[in-house]
């Protein structure tokens, strides 16, 4: 589709090109055709072979010109039709890819909720106890499609282009405070501690979608730390920036996989695909880019990762 888009568009721009050079090689070959002539009847001793021969030559030129535009025309409006129509293609092929992620994202809790259901079907006298237990596998798998979609509708909304438009003077101590009481009980739970260094440092950005950022580092960092280990937040100010540092002592990322991190519904192995889709992060790079801030991770196989989130000041 967008190669023949491509080629539509070269040869718009080819047109054009032939039309506008066309109109001033007709001009441009008139003016010197008067010209030849003036000076054949202001000076008489030319012959009017060799006048009629001089027009023809140029005319000739002209057309060599023209030809040498409208080949150089056609290559660099085949470039430019492929700069310009790239970002769509782009778009195009990454929504493609969301949908082809969702639906198979979305299709893993509807065979287990459709499954269950046609067992208890097929079951001719159930037990108070098999409807009980079909009951909370189906509120569990309605629970699973909630988070998911949750998790969807937030991607879509910080993917477009005016996905922040709230921005205020916002402290980042207050809103690593706020992210750390989310997951707090998480973290009792496995026994991990959650150690805070906090500079007063505030930056213009939204609220709830930098507190949403952090949570989400957070709940990374303890979901993949073993029991009794610790978490580490900070908030410094470096240079002109303002940092938020989230380390952990957990079971870190291959270097291999390190760089896919960021993409949707990636998950690194077996051992990180507990409790999620492989969304959380793709989300939580989305609400830094929108709040003009810049999230890098740093990890080692088995002695836990670093994810440092920048904002201008």
């Amino acid at each position: 589709m967008f190669k023949q888009a491509r080629l539509k568009l070269t040869a718009w721009y080819l047109l054009i090109i032939i039309l506008v050079s066309g109109f001033f090689s007709v001009l441009v070959y008139r003016t010197l055709a008067r010209e030849v002539e003036r000076f054949d009847r202001r000076h008489r001793f030319l012959e009017w072979a060799l006048v009629e021969e001089t027009k023809h030559r140029i005319l000739i030129n002209i057309l060599k010109a023209d030809a040498m535009i409208w080949v150089a025309a056609g290559a660099l409006g085949y470039f430019l039709a492929g700069r310009t129509l790239k970002p769509i293609s782009d778009m195009v092929d990454e929504q493609n890819r969301f949908i082809s992620d969702a639906s198979h994202e979305l299709r893993t809790p509807l065979t287990a909720l459709k499954s269950s259901m046609e067992v208890y079907l097929r079951d001719k006298k159930p037990t108070l106890a098999d409807v009980n237990t079909l009951i909370t596998e189906s509120v569990d798998e309605v629970n699973k499609l909630q988070t998911l979609s949750d998790s969807l509708l937030q991607l879509a909304q910080f993917q477009k282009p005016n996905g922040v438009t709230l921005r205020e003077s916002l402290s980042l101590a207050e809103v690593v405070r706020e992210a750390v009481r989310k997951i707090q009980p998480a973290a009792l739970q496995k026994n991990v501690l959650i150690k805070t260094k906090l500079e007063n440092v505030s930056i213009k950005g939204d609220k709830f979608s930098v507190i949403d950022l952090v949570t989400i580092l957070l709940d990374n960092a303890v979901k993949y730390s073993p029991e009794g280990k610790m978490v580490t937040v900070k908030v410094l100010k470096k240079d002109r920036t303002a940092q938020v540092i989230v380390s952990d002592q957990g079971i870190g990322i291959s270097e291999k996989d390190l760089p896919h991190i960021w993409d949707r519904f990636y998950r690194a192995d077996a051992s990180r695909t507990r409790g999620g889709y492989g969304l959380g992060l793709a989300i939580a790079k989305k609400i830094a880019e929108t709040n003009g801030g810049i999230l890098k991770a740093e990890s080692q196989l088995n002695k836990g990762s670093t994810f440092t989130v920048s904002f201008q000041i």
